[in-house]
């Protein structure tokens, strides 16, 4: 059996401001933005030379779901970010105006530091030391 996750959905307040964010801030790629309805598009974005999993950019429907931007993990880091250059991806960010957290971390695994997309979710930004 051959399986694997293609898209984890992220619940946005707007299409078009989250995808100037992870476009812009974090140099993701646009790989589609198809509308579906009046409301609904079908958005996927993911990071450069990812083949694997994208984002699903889904816009919030309603309060419940609205609530849930931002916090979709209860404050627990949600997404992480490898990278196989931690130093100009954090030096890129930062100066795209992305949050950081903490500054670097040095771990036995490698280099991390958390920061938060636009709306607060936590993401980590990793580079492993045994990273391809």
């Amino acid at each position: 059996m051959k399986q694997r996750i293609a898209n984890i959905s992220l619940v946005v307040k707007d299409y078009d401001e989250a995808i100037e964010f992870y476009t812009q801030k974090l140099s993701f790629n646009l790989i589609e933005d198809t509308p579906l309805s009046e409301t609904k598009r079908w958005v996927l974005v993911a990071p450069p030379g990812s083949t694997e999993t994208c984002l699903l950019l889904a816009k919030a429907d309603g309060e419940e779901q609205l609530k849930s931007c931002g916090n979709q993990t209860g404050g627990r880091v949600f997404l992480f970010l490898n990278t196989d250059d931690f130093e100009r991806d954090y030096a890129s960010m930062t100066a795209n105006g992305v949050k950081f957290l903490e500054s670097p971390r040095y771990e036995p695994y490698g280099t991390v530091a958390v920061f938060e997309d636009l709306y607060g979710n936590k993401w980590d930004l990793l580079q492993l030391k045994n990273y391809q």
